[in-house]
């Protein structure tokens, strides 16, 4: 005879097993093996086909004995499962009793009339609950201007590549659906690094420019860093240090569809390293100038 799988060891159970004690069996396997309790596993997939081919046939009282007498070359003894009542002998004066009908599936789902060897076992408290994550990025100003792609690596060692809007605010929860943990919420809490240059004070940015004691004095056009890239800037003749310059709707964006202005603020820079020739012209140009800004020291007044 044909060497046949085991279907009472692949259960774990005597060949004269309860439909019932079958069931138990079968739902206690199907929990520990499913796939989604062992994601990529194949020996547990494999595993998990094996205990449904072997429940489809035991959970069956005609292809179980059909299967008995294949394996075991004879019909079994009658089986009594709990609280059910044994059939009759015939006499010759009684039908044959119509055997019980197959119990349907309970609130479980463990299976259907018309199950198959890959039916699908799912345990309703089995999976874990959807939860929500919140998750710090930090973003140097220009990318949260600008906003574009983003890859981000959480805690639990997933990394996702997220494109991210722009003009984005220092503490903003950004929320991404089904990105946290079993199908929850995963929320990003924007922070804005500091920037070597600007500085953001509600929706308008301060910059600090440098000027050369000629610039200053003399005015002209500079080139200005904006987060749109340098703009050239007109300076007034004699502007002052410490005194501010307006660049209209050159700001961060106020979430309402404007933009804040950019607040240049004056600095006066010397050259760390003149040259002879530049300081042959500064000589030249103390022997010119007739402004003393300490004459109020003098009692001169201003």
């Amino acid at each position: 005879m044909q060497t046949r799988r085991n279907y009472y060891q692949v259960l774990g159970v005597s060949q004269d097993a309860t439909s019932e004690e079958i069931k138990q069996a079968f739902r206690r396997l199907a929990r520990k093996y499913h796939p989604d309790v062992n994601p990529n596993d194949q020996l547990a997939e494999e595993k998990f086909k094996d205990i449904n081919e072997a429940y489809d046939t035991l959970s069956d009282e005609s292809k179980r004995t059909d299967y008995d007498a294949l394996l075991f070359g004879r019909r079994p003894k009658v089986r009594f499962g709990a609280g059910k009542t044994p059939t009759p002998k015939r006499d010759s004066g009684a039908r044959t009793a119509t055997p019980p009908p197959r119990q349907p599936a309970e609130s479980w789902r463990d299976f259907t009339e018309t199950a198959t060897k890959r039916a699908k076992v799912v345990a309703p408290d089995s999976r874990p609950l959807p939860r929500d994550v919140e998750a710090k990025l930090t973003l140097p100003l220009e990318k949260a201007y600008r906003g574009g792609r983003e890859r981000i690596r959480l805690e639990d060692g997933r990394s996702l590549e997220v494109e991210m809007p722009g003009g984005m605010t220092d503490g903003q929860r950004i929320r991404l659906q089904s990105q946290g943990l079993n199908g929850g919420d995963l929320y990003l809490k924007i922070s804005i690094s500091p920037h070597p240059w600007f500085e953001l004070r509600g929706a308008d940015i301060v910059c600090q420019v440098p000027l050369t004691p000629s610039e200053a004095v003399l005015g002209g056009g500079v080139e200005v860093p904006t987060l749109d890239g340098l703009v050239k800037m007109t300076v007034p003749k004699g502007v002052k240090p410490g005194q501010r310059l307006r660049l209209a709707q050159k700001g961060y964006p106020d979430g309402r569809g404007q933009r804040g202005d950019q607040l240049v603020e004056i600095q006066i820079a010397l050259p760390p390293e003149p040259t002879e020739a530049e300081l042959a012209q500064y000589q030249v140009l103390r022997q010119l100038e007739t402004y003393n800004p300490r004459r109020q020291f003098l009692g001169e007044g201003s």
